[in-house]
């Protein structure tokens, strides 16, 4: 479908519009004549979340389904309970990512590793993490478009393709991980009745179940994800009652950013806390999941009320998933920091998970080598120091995880395709596909090797996932920052500042982590060279996208650019989206070289213009 039919074929006002911040008032900017623009606006035919879509397709995540905002205009209350409760549900499901199996091993490991010494860096990466999602959430509530669908509309297809497929193997890592940590799950619920490789063949199963999920309404499949994560609370919350850590070191920990006497091993565990808390993928899915609130955009008030409520909604459910993560952290930093395999064993004499104990804790030289935590080791540890209750209550937890984890991750899988591809497959063939990538390769080690070598494949992925940062993180930043997408809501020059400073800093912190791993493989001969290319055009291609985004921020020289025009802006040589706000506000239009007087014409014949 061309973009021409596209604004012809579509008649829903929904989409754009101007504003101030995130406050419940929004900006009185425009305000004179700004009624009039709205009712000559409402029966125009503007962009919205399904435009450039095959018309009768249905979009994931209830696109026809979405939730009414109550009206309390009348009672001129500021802030209003009924109005965050309408809004709550896109900022939970969003903070499941930081709770996934992947997030919970980083946590006890680098609790095992540093006790307490990085928990401010997992606060600090929670609320980077929160800064960005923020970023995501405001692009999909000003456009009505999510993030996939924006880089369908602002990108080359060659480099959209590219970051389709760079999205998909972050998704696919990230499901792998899910698989991973389900398999264990029920391997320690089932008292080892299921092998590992029985558990990851389940997880096949487990996950089309979701998919019924639908016909029960939004509202009751948001319900579910909340109990979930209050399970996950629950159980991790037990373990942090009965292991009973100091209170006062704790607190100092997560406030105090210091680590003294920290080693090589505490500083790769630091920086894997902050690559597994910012997962890609999950800017893609913020962006999507509040498009699910009935928003009307052609009124600022509106749009600025919505940016307000999801970022509290956001901000609490980001503070419950740190919190969760708290727990694990310190659990396992005040019972196995310095302890070796040979004194978890001592522990474990004359429990039932004895013998299992010495099978995964022996160190094959001797007992002094200092505990390797996993999952299943922490489950053990647990059993062995506060009893079966304890070990069985973690697997509650962690299979709460994978499971509230592996729906989201398809929901982000769905986003993506039909965003990047305008692709809208049946939801039960898109989870084959992904599904059965992931536990391909992860039923062929449960099968054929040892519990370790599932941990060892997390620590990949964690470097796999950290690489494909830049792909969520620059184009969030770029769009957010374009006046002609988001008209009087871009990102004043502090956001933007910030948001790029600390991208600077966390893919650098990833990148770091990658190398890292990579240099632990002791790669060599042609697989290096491999390695060397992929480095190389992996920069190239950083370098693009960052080249789009300072186009995008407005960036004269760039935008002139005979090369930039070519290979780097969009095809009709305009960031504009022809959104309700650009449609009526010609000065954030950002138009280039000779096509301006086309792009204005092609909005006339889109709508009428409206006269300033």
């Amino acid at each position: 479908m061309s973009s021409n039919e596209a604004y012809h074929n579509n008649t829903d006002p929904g989409v754009g519009g101007g504003g101030g911040g995130d406050g419940p008032g929004g900006s009185a900017s425009g305000s004179t004549g700004g009624s009039q623009r709205r009712n000559h606006l409402h029966h125009q035919q503007i962009l919205n979340e399904t435009t450039y879509l095959k018309p009768a397709a249905k979009q994931a995540y209830f696109s026809d389904e979405k939730v009414l905002i109550p009206d309390d205009d009348s009672t001129n209350v500021g802030f209003s309970f009924r109005k965050l409760w309408a809004f709550t549900g896109p900022g939970f499901l969003m903070s499941i990512a930081y709770l996934d199996p992947g997030n919970i091993e980083s946590d006890l490991q680098s609790g095992a590793a540093a006790k307490y010494k990085i928990l401010w860096v997992l606060l600090w990466a929670t609320v980077l993490g929160l800064l960005m999602q923020r970023l995501a959430a405001r692009l999909g509530v000003v456009t009505g478009l999510h993030l996939a669908e924006m880089c369908y509309r602002q990108y080359k297809r060659l480099p959209r393709w590219i970051l389709w497929i760079m999205i998909e193997i972050a998704i696919i890592g990230s499901d792998m991980q899910e698989v991973i940590g389900t398999a264990i799950a029920i391997y320690l619920l089932s008292n080892k009745v299921v092998p590992l490789w029985g558990g990851v063949l389940i997880t096949i199963v487990d996950t089309f179940t979701f998919l019924f999920l639908d016909k029960y309404g939004l509202r009751k499949l948001e319900f579910l994800f909340g109990s979930l994560i209050t399970i996950m609370a629950v159980s991790f919350g037990y373990e942090y009652i009965v292991s009973a850590p100091n209170q006062g070191e704790v607190l100092e920990g997560m406030f105090v950013p210091w680590c003294s006497d920290c080693n090589s091993n505490v500083l790769l565990q630091a920086v894997g806390v902050v690559g597994a808390v910012i997962m890609p993928h999950n800017l893609y899915l913020h962006s999507a999941l509040v498009k699910s609130r009935d928003i009307d955009r052609r009124q600022p008030k509106k749009v600025s009320e919505a940016n307000f409520y999801f970022f509290i909604e956001a901000s609490v459910a980001l503070f419950v998933s740190f919190i969760i993560n708290l727990f694990v952290v310190a659990v396992f930093a005040h019972g196995m920091y310095g302890k070796t395999n040979q004194d978890v064993i001592d522990v474990c004499v004359n429990k039932s998970m004895y013998e299992d104990a010495v099978t995964s804790f022996v160190d094959s030289q001797n007992g002094t080598a200092l505990i390797d935590a996993d999952l299943y080791k922490g489950g053990l540890f647990l059993g062995c120091t506060f009893g079966a209750v304890a070990m069985y209550i973690w697997g509650v937890g962690i299979l709460a995880a994978g499971q509230s984890s592996t729906m989201t991750g398809t929901y982000a899988g769905q986003f993506s395709m039909e965003g990047f591809l305008n692709l809208q497959w049946p939801r039960w063939c898109r989870v084959l596909v992904t599904r059965c990538i992931a536990i391909i390769p992860t039923f062929c080690l449960a099968m054929f090797s040892k519990m370790e070598d599932l941990t060892n494949m997390n620590d990949i992925l964690n470097a796999v996932m950290s690489l494909q940062l830049p792909f969520a993180a620059i184009p969030t930043i770029a769009f957010t920052s374009c006046a002609a997408i988001m008209g009087e809501f871009v990102n004043g020059l502090g956001n933007k500042i910030v948001s790029i400073l600390l991208t600077i800093v966390v893919i650098g912190v990833n990148l770091y982590f990658v190398v890292v791993q990579v240099e632990n493989m002791n790669i060599e001969g042609g697989l290096l060279a491999l390695v060397c290319i992929f480095a190389i055009l992996y920069i190239l291609f950083n370098l693009y996208l960052v080249i789009h985004m300072a186009a995008c921020m407005g960036n004269q020289r760039l935008m002139n650019s005979r090369w930039v025009q070519r290979f780097v802006l969009p095809s009709q040589n305009s960031f504009s989206i022809k959104n309700a706000n650009s449609t009526y506000a010609s000065d954030v239009t950002l138009v280039v070289g000779e096509s301006a007087t086309n792009t204005v014409k092609g909005l006339d014949t889109v709508s009428e213009k409206v006269p300033n």
